[in-house]
Protein backbone atom coordinates (compact mmCIF):
# COMPACT_ATOMS: atom_id res chain seq x y z
CA UNK A 1 0.00 0.00 0.00
CA UNK A 2 1.30 3.64 -1.10
CA UNK A 3 1.62 6.02 1.51
CA UNK A 4 1.31 9.78 0.34
CA UNK A 5 3.02 12.47 1.61
CA UNK A 6 0.76 13.74 4.54
CA UNK A 7 0.54 17.19 2.76
CA UNK A 8 -1.41 15.81 -0.36
CA UNK A 9 -4.02 15.68 2.36
CA UNK A 10 -4.23 19.18 3.22
CA UNK A 11 -4.94 20.60 0.00
CA UNK A 12 -8.20 19.20 -1.38
CA UNK A 13 -8.89 18.78 -5.06
CA UNK A 14 -9.45 22.68 -6.99
CA UNK A 15 -13.50 22.39 -6.50
CA UNK A 16 -13.41 24.39 -10.21
CA UNK A 17 -11.60 21.58 -11.84
CA UNK A 18 -14.35 19.89 -10.45
CA UNK A 19 -17.42 21.36 -11.82
CA UNK A 20 -15.39 21.04 -15.41
CA UNK A 21 -14.75 17.63 -15.16
CA UNK A 22 -18.73 16.96 -14.33
CA UNK A 23 -19.91 19.35 -17.33
CA UNK A 24 -17.27 17.72 -19.40
CA UNK A 25 -19.31 14.38 -18.67
CA UNK A 26 -22.90 15.85 -19.31
CA UNK A 27 -21.44 16.88 -22.44
CA UNK A 28 -20.38 13.85 -23.24
CA UNK A 29 -23.36 12.24 -22.87
CA UNK A 30 -24.80 14.66 -25.44
CA UNK A 31 -26.62 17.25 -23.36
CA UNK A 32 -26.14 20.47 -24.51
CA UNK A 33 -23.56 22.86 -21.44
CA UNK A 34 -22.58 26.21 -21.59
CA UNK A 35 -19.56 26.84 -19.63
CA UNK A 36 -19.56 30.38 -17.74
CA UNK A 37 -17.13 28.88 -15.37
CA UNK A 38 -13.31 29.19 -17.35
CA UNK A 39 -11.16 31.87 -16.20
CA UNK A 40 -9.26 32.45 -20.16
CA UNK A 41 -10.23 34.60 -22.49
CA UNK A 42 -12.35 33.26 -25.39
CA UNK A 43 -9.97 35.36 -27.88
CA UNK A 44 -6.63 33.32 -29.83
CA UNK A 45 -3.41 34.78 -29.09
CA UNK A 46 -2.77 37.55 -31.36
CA UNK A 47 -0.69 36.59 -34.39
CA UNK A 48 2.16 38.66 -34.08
CA UNK A 49 3.28 37.07 -30.68
CA UNK A 50 2.61 33.21 -32.33
CA UNK A 51 4.68 34.27 -35.03
CA UNK A 52 7.53 35.79 -32.79
CA UNK A 53 7.60 31.94 -31.33
CA UNK A 54 7.36 30.45 -34.19
CA UNK A 55 10.41 32.39 -35.71
CA UNK A 56 12.20 32.00 -32.22
CA UNK A 57 11.68 28.16 -32.71
CA UNK A 58 12.92 27.96 -36.36
CA UNK A 59 15.89 29.94 -35.21
CA UNK A 60 17.26 27.07 -32.86
CA UNK A 61 15.36 28.82 -29.35
CA UNK A 62 14.64 25.28 -28.29
CA UNK A 63 17.21 25.34 -25.40
CA UNK A 64 17.68 25.51 -21.35
CA UNK A 65 17.79 29.06 -21.03
CA UNK A 66 19.42 31.33 -18.06
CA UNK A 67 17.32 30.34 -14.41
CA UNK A 68 15.48 33.67 -14.62
CA UNK A 69 14.48 34.17 -18.12
CA UNK A 70 16.26 35.20 -21.30
CA UNK A 71 17.54 38.98 -21.30
CA UNK A 72 15.91 40.51 -23.55
CA UNK A 73 12.47 39.43 -21.48
CA UNK A 74 13.57 40.16 -18.58
CA UNK A 75 14.51 43.74 -20.03
CA UNK A 76 11.39 43.78 -21.69
CA UNK A 77 9.43 43.70 -18.46
CA UNK A 78 11.41 45.98 -16.77
CA UNK A 79 10.38 48.42 -18.90
CA UNK A 80 7.07 47.94 -19.09
CA UNK A 81 7.36 48.28 -15.17
CA UNK A 82 8.61 51.42 -15.83
CA UNK A 83 5.95 53.08 -18.32
CA UNK A 84 2.77 51.58 -16.84
CA UNK A 85 3.46 51.19 -13.13
CA UNK A 86 6.05 53.72 -12.53
CA UNK A 87 8.33 51.38 -10.74
CA UNK A 88 11.88 50.74 -10.88
CA UNK A 89 13.68 46.94 -11.34
CA UNK A 90 17.06 46.04 -12.22
CA UNK A 91 16.62 43.00 -14.89
CA UNK A 92 18.07 40.81 -12.22
CA UNK A 93 15.00 41.62 -10.12
CA UNK A 94 12.76 39.72 -12.94
CA UNK A 95 12.10 35.82 -12.61
CA UNK A 96 10.34 34.54 -15.57
CA UNK A 97 8.04 31.93 -14.52
CA UNK A 98 5.71 29.09 -16.05
CA UNK A 99 2.86 31.27 -15.43
CA UNK A 100 1.36 33.44 -12.49
CA UNK A 101 0.60 29.96 -10.67
CA UNK A 102 4.29 29.22 -10.45
CA UNK A 103 5.15 33.22 -8.93
CA UNK A 104 2.55 32.21 -6.40
CA UNK A 105 3.94 29.15 -5.26
CA UNK A 106 7.08 30.55 -5.61
CA UNK A 107 6.46 33.37 -3.07
CA UNK A 108 4.54 31.39 -0.69
CA UNK A 109 7.10 28.50 -0.48
CA UNK A 110 9.71 31.05 -0.31
CA UNK A 111 8.44 33.78 2.66
CA UNK A 112 6.23 31.34 4.86
CA UNK A 113 7.23 28.79 7.48
CA UNK A 114 5.32 26.94 10.15
CA UNK A 115 3.32 28.78 12.42
CA UNK A 116 3.30 31.78 10.23
CA UNK A 117 0.16 33.51 9.79
CA UNK A 118 -0.74 35.16 6.07
CA UNK A 119 -3.42 37.58 5.47
CA UNK A 120 -5.66 36.00 2.31
CA UNK A 121 -8.52 37.97 0.75
CA UNK A 122 -12.05 36.08 1.27
CA UNK A 123 -13.34 35.67 -1.37
CA UNK A 124 -9.95 35.25 -3.64
CA UNK A 125 -8.21 33.07 -5.78
CA UNK A 126 -8.22 29.73 -3.84
CA UNK A 127 -4.35 28.90 -4.46
CA UNK A 128 -3.55 31.82 -1.88
CA UNK A 129 -5.13 30.06 1.00
CA UNK A 130 -4.34 26.30 0.04
CA UNK A 131 -0.55 26.51 -0.96
CA UNK A 132 0.12 27.93 2.62
CA UNK A 133 -0.91 24.81 4.28
CA UNK A 134 1.70 23.03 2.70
CA UNK A 135 4.15 24.80 4.70
CA UNK A 136 2.14 24.48 8.21
CA UNK A 137 1.49 27.84 7.35
CA UNK A 138 -2.04 29.49 8.56
CA UNK A 139 -3.75 31.43 6.17
CA UNK A 140 -6.12 34.05 8.12
CA UNK A 141 -9.10 35.39 5.53
CA UNK A 142 -10.30 38.63 5.88
CA UNK A 143 -13.03 40.16 4.71
CA UNK A 144 -14.52 41.30 1.24
CA UNK A 145 -17.71 42.97 0.59
CA UNK A 146 -19.94 44.39 -2.03
CA UNK A 147 -21.44 46.38 0.15
CA UNK A 148 -18.04 48.82 -0.84
CA UNK A 149 -17.16 47.47 -4.15
CA UNK A 150 -14.60 45.12 -2.65
CA UNK A 151 -12.35 47.52 -1.04
CA UNK A 152 -9.88 46.11 1.12
CA UNK A 153 -10.68 47.79 4.62
CA UNK A 154 -7.61 48.21 6.67
CA UNK A 155 -9.79 48.51 9.56
CA UNK A 156 -10.47 44.59 9.00
CA UNK A 157 -6.90 43.84 8.57
CA UNK A 158 -6.26 45.16 12.43
CA UNK A 159 -8.86 42.84 14.02
CA UNK A 160 -6.79 39.93 12.36
CA UNK A 161 -2.83 40.97 12.24
CA UNK A 162 -0.81 39.38 15.00
CA UNK A 163 2.77 38.68 16.01
CA UNK A 164 2.84 35.95 13.67
CA UNK A 165 1.63 37.80 10.96
CA UNK A 166 4.30 37.77 7.85
CA UNK A 167 2.24 38.19 4.82
CA UNK A 168 -0.24 39.98 3.44
CA UNK A 169 -2.30 39.22 -0.31
CA UNK A 170 -3.70 41.67 -2.42
CA UNK A 171 -5.33 40.72 -5.87
CA UNK A 172 -5.77 43.66 -7.84
CA UNK A 173 -7.91 43.56 -9.68
CA UNK A 174 -9.83 40.43 -7.91
CA UNK A 175 -10.76 37.18 -8.73
CA UNK A 176 -13.52 36.54 -8.09
CA UNK A 177 -14.85 39.54 -7.58
CA UNK A 178 -13.57 41.74 -10.21
CA UNK A 179 -12.81 44.36 -7.47
CA UNK A 180 -10.57 47.22 -8.45
CA UNK A 181 -8.86 48.61 -5.13
CA UNK A 182 -9.00 52.41 -5.12
CA UNK A 183 -6.11 54.66 -4.69
CA UNK A 184 -6.60 55.70 -1.27
CA UNK A 185 -7.29 52.18 -0.10
CA UNK A 186 -4.28 51.47 -1.43
CA UNK A 187 -2.22 53.98 0.32
CA UNK A 188 -3.95 52.49 3.53
CA UNK A 189 -3.08 49.55 2.95
CA UNK A 190 0.73 50.35 2.49
CA UNK A 191 1.07 52.42 5.87
CA UNK A 192 -0.67 49.44 7.45
CA UNK A 193 2.07 46.94 6.02
CA UNK A 194 4.92 49.61 6.79
CA UNK A 195 3.28 49.81 10.42
CA UNK A 196 3.40 45.75 11.03
CA UNK A 197 6.36 45.17 8.92
CA UNK A 198 4.49 42.84 6.08
CA UNK A 199 5.76 41.87 2.53
CA UNK A 200 2.75 42.31 0.23
CA UNK A 201 2.30 39.94 -2.55
CA UNK A 202 0.53 41.90 -4.90
CA UNK A 203 -1.34 39.54 -7.66
CA UNK A 204 -1.62 42.16 -10.72
CA UNK A 205 -2.37 39.30 -13.56
CA UNK A 206 -5.63 41.19 -14.17
CA UNK A 207 -4.55 44.56 -14.62
CA UNK A 208 -5.35 45.47 -18.28
CA UNK A 209 -8.92 44.38 -18.21
CA UNK A 210 -10.39 47.12 -16.45
CA UNK A 211 -13.57 49.38 -17.55
CA UNK A 212 -15.05 52.53 -17.15
CA UNK A 213 -13.17 55.18 -14.63
CA UNK A 214 -11.08 53.13 -12.49
CA UNK A 215 -7.46 52.80 -13.07
CA UNK A 216 -5.02 49.81 -12.17
CA UNK A 217 -2.53 51.09 -9.12
CA UNK A 218 0.06 48.87 -8.43
CA UNK A 219 0.96 48.70 -4.48
CA UNK A 220 4.76 48.38 -5.33
CA UNK A 221 4.49 51.85 -6.49
CA UNK A 222 3.53 53.67 -2.98
CA UNK A 223 6.46 55.02 -0.69
CA UNK A 224 8.49 52.60 1.25
CA UNK A 225 6.60 49.73 -0.37
CA UNK A 226 9.15 48.41 -3.43
CA UNK A 227 11.20 46.85 -0.70
CA UNK A 228 8.29 45.16 1.13
CA UNK A 229 6.17 43.61 -2.70
CA UNK A 230 6.58 40.86 -4.42
CA UNK A 231 4.89 41.31 -7.70
CA UNK A 232 3.35 38.82 -9.38
CA UNK A 233 1.68 39.17 -13.29
CA UNK A 234 1.89 37.43 -16.50
CA UNK A 235 0.68 37.12 -20.31
CA UNK A 236 -2.01 34.75 -19.88
CA UNK A 237 -5.21 36.98 -18.85
CA UNK A 238 -4.51 40.28 -21.01
CA UNK A 239 -3.08 38.59 -24.04
CA UNK A 240 -5.38 35.62 -24.04
CA UNK A 241 -1.85 33.39 -23.81
CA UNK A 242 -3.37 30.95 -20.77
CA UNK A 243 -1.87 27.96 -22.41
CA UNK A 244 1.43 29.62 -22.88
CA UNK A 245 2.34 29.46 -18.98
CA UNK A 246 4.51 32.77 -19.09
CA UNK A 247 4.47 34.57 -16.04
CA UNK A 248 6.66 36.67 -13.66
CA UNK A 249 7.76 37.94 -10.65
CA UNK A 250 9.14 41.49 -9.78
CA UNK A 251 10.77 41.63 -6.12
CA UNK A 252 13.98 43.46 -4.64
CA UNK A 253 17.27 41.60 -4.68
CA UNK A 254 17.00 40.13 -1.47
CA UNK A 255 13.71 38.70 -2.18
CA UNK A 256 14.62 37.58 -5.66
CA UNK A 257 17.71 36.16 -4.41
CA UNK A 258 15.82 32.60 -2.74
CA UNK A 259 12.64 32.80 -5.07
CA UNK A 260 15.42 32.20 -8.08
CA UNK A 261 16.93 28.95 -6.27
CA UNK A 262 13.34 27.38 -5.73
CA UNK A 263 12.22 28.18 -9.00
CA UNK A 264 15.80 26.48 -10.60
CA UNK A 265 15.20 24.08 -8.51
CA UNK A 266 11.44 23.63 -9.43
CA UNK A 267 10.77 24.01 -13.28
CA UNK A 268 14.38 25.38 -14.56
CA UNK A 269 13.40 27.92 -16.39
CA UNK A 270 10.07 28.84 -18.69
CA UNK A 271 9.73 27.30 -21.51
CA UNK A 272 12.75 28.91 -24.08
CA UNK A 273 10.81 29.85 -27.36
CA UNK A 274 7.73 31.15 -25.36
CA UNK A 275 9.46 33.40 -23.71
CA UNK A 276 10.02 35.18 -27.04
CA UNK A 277 6.42 35.65 -27.50
CA UNK A 278 6.23 37.30 -23.94
CA UNK A 279 8.55 39.84 -25.91
CA UNK A 280 6.25 40.19 -28.71
CA UNK A 281 3.38 40.73 -26.86
CA UNK A 282 4.95 43.29 -24.66
CA UNK A 283 6.88 45.51 -27.57
CA UNK A 284 4.69 44.52 -30.24
CA UNK A 285 0.76 46.61 -30.24
CA UNK A 286 -1.28 46.62 -28.12
CA UNK A 287 -4.13 46.76 -30.45
CA UNK A 288 -5.58 43.44 -29.80
CA UNK A 289 -5.97 43.79 -26.23
CA UNK A 290 -7.67 47.19 -26.51
CA UNK A 291 -10.20 45.28 -28.55
CA UNK A 292 -10.36 42.27 -26.37
CA UNK A 293 -11.18 44.69 -23.10
CA UNK A 294 -13.83 46.40 -25.15
CA UNK A 295 -15.15 43.56 -26.08
CA UNK A 296 -15.47 42.10 -22.46
CA UNK A 297 -17.00 46.06 -21.39
CA UNK A 298 -20.13 44.99 -23.75
CA UNK A 299 -20.52 41.52 -22.72
CA UNK A 300 -20.34 42.64 -18.79
CA UNK A 301 -22.97 45.57 -19.56
CA UNK A 302 -25.16 42.89 -20.90
CA UNK A 303 -24.59 40.47 -18.14
CA UNK A 304 -24.97 42.67 -15.35
CA UNK A 305 -28.20 44.02 -16.90
CA UNK A 306 -29.70 41.03 -17.49
CA UNK A 307 -28.78 39.32 -14.25
CA UNK A 308 -30.10 41.73 -12.25
CA UNK A 309 -33.33 41.79 -14.06
CA UNK A 310 -33.61 38.25 -12.96
CA UNK A 311 -35.81 37.59 -9.68
CA UNK A 312 -33.53 36.31 -7.23
CA UNK A 313 -30.38 37.06 -8.18
CA UNK A 314 -28.01 39.97 -7.81
CA UNK A 315 -24.82 41.57 -9.11
CA UNK A 316 -22.38 44.70 -8.36
CA UNK A 317 -20.90 45.94 -11.57
CA UNK A 318 -17.18 45.12 -11.65
CA UNK A 319 -14.10 47.26 -12.09
CA UNK A 320 -12.40 44.71 -14.03
CA UNK A 321 -11.28 41.42 -14.86
CA UNK A 322 -14.29 39.02 -16.62
CA UNK A 323 -16.02 37.83 -13.80
CA UNK A 324 -19.28 38.68 -12.02
CA UNK A 325 -19.84 37.52 -8.24
CA UNK A 326 -23.44 36.73 -8.13
CA UNK A 327 -25.92 36.93 -5.25
CA UNK A 328 -28.25 34.11 -5.25
CA UNK A 329 -29.32 34.08 -1.37
CA UNK A 330 -32.68 35.03 -2.55
CA UNK A 331 -33.15 31.67 -4.16
CA UNK A 332 -33.08 29.87 -0.95
CA UNK A 333 -30.26 28.22 -1.99
CA UNK A 334 -26.64 28.30 -1.64
CA UNK A 335 -23.75 28.98 -3.91
CA UNK A 336 -23.16 25.52 -4.38
CA UNK A 337 -26.58 23.92 -4.62
CA UNK A 338 -27.39 26.90 -6.77
CA UNK A 339 -24.27 25.60 -9.04
CA UNK A 340 -25.38 22.07 -9.58
CA UNK A 341 -28.97 23.24 -10.10
CA UNK A 342 -28.13 25.24 -12.95
CA UNK A 343 -25.61 22.55 -14.14
CA UNK A 344 -28.41 19.81 -13.73
CA UNK A 345 -31.82 21.90 -14.66
CA UNK A 346 -30.10 24.59 -16.95
CA UNK A 347 -26.85 23.22 -18.59
CA UNK A 348 -24.95 26.41 -17.11
CA UNK A 349 -21.73 25.41 -15.36
CA UNK A 350 -20.80 28.18 -13.04
CA UNK A 351 -18.41 28.54 -9.80
CA UNK A 352 -19.84 28.69 -6.41
CA UNK A 353 -18.48 30.89 -4.40
CA UNK A 354 -17.07 28.65 -1.52
CA UNK A 355 -14.31 27.62 -4.10
CA UNK A 356 -13.01 31.20 -3.49
CA UNK A 357 -13.52 30.98 0.48
CA UNK A 358 -15.62 30.48 3.17
CA UNK A 359 -17.44 33.76 3.43
CA UNK A 360 -19.50 33.43 0.08
CA UNK A 361 -21.60 30.38 0.84
CA UNK A 362 -24.66 32.08 -1.53
CA UNK A 363 -22.45 33.28 -4.51
CA UNK A 364 -21.48 32.25 -7.41
CA UNK A 365 -18.78 33.40 -10.41
CA UNK A 366 -19.77 33.93 -13.70
CA UNK A 367 -17.12 33.85 -16.18
CA UNK A 368 -18.07 36.35 -19.71
CA UNK A 369 -15.56 35.35 -21.17
CA UNK A 370 -17.31 33.30 -23.78
CA UNK A 371 -19.20 34.41 -26.80
CA UNK A 372 -22.07 36.81 -26.85
CA UNK A 373 -24.48 34.72 -28.24
CA UNK A 374 -23.37 31.69 -25.46
CA UNK A 375 -24.38 34.74 -22.95
CA UNK A 376 -27.82 34.93 -24.33
CA UNK A 377 -28.15 31.48 -24.75
CA UNK A 378 -27.42 31.54 -21.08
CA UNK A 379 -29.37 34.36 -19.35
CA UNK A 380 -32.47 32.25 -21.58
CA UNK A 381 -31.68 29.30 -19.94
CA UNK A 382 -31.32 30.97 -16.63
CA UNK A 383 -33.96 32.53 -16.62
CA UNK A 384 -36.08 29.42 -17.55
CA UNK A 385 -34.26 27.58 -14.70
CA UNK A 386 -35.27 30.23 -12.02
CA UNK A 387 -38.93 30.05 -13.44
CA UNK A 388 -39.36 26.42 -12.47
CA UNK A 389 -37.58 26.88 -9.08
CA UNK A 390 -40.48 29.48 -8.65
CA UNK A 391 -43.01 27.25 -9.22
CA UNK A 392 -41.67 24.65 -7.44
CA UNK A 393 -42.05 26.68 -4.55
Amino acid sequence: MVKYSSKTEVIPFSPIRKIFGEAAKLKAQGKDIISLGIGEPDFDTPKHICEAMFKATRGGATHYTPNKGIEELRKAIVDKLKEENNLEYDIEEIICTVGVSEGVFLALSTLLDQGDEILVPDPSWLNYSHVPRLYNAVPVLYPLTSKDNFQIRVAELEKLVTEKTKVLVVLNPSNPTGGVQRKESLEQIAEFSIKHDLIVISDEIYEKIIYDSNKHYSIAAFPGMRERTIVLNGFAKAYAMTGWRLGYIAAPAELIAPMAKMHAYNVSNATSMVQWGGIAALKGTQEPVNEMVEEFKKRRDFMVKAINNIQGLSCPNPGGTFYLFVDVKKTGMTGEEFSDYLLYEAGIAVVPGTAFGERATHEIRISYATSMENLERAIIKIEKALSLLMIKN
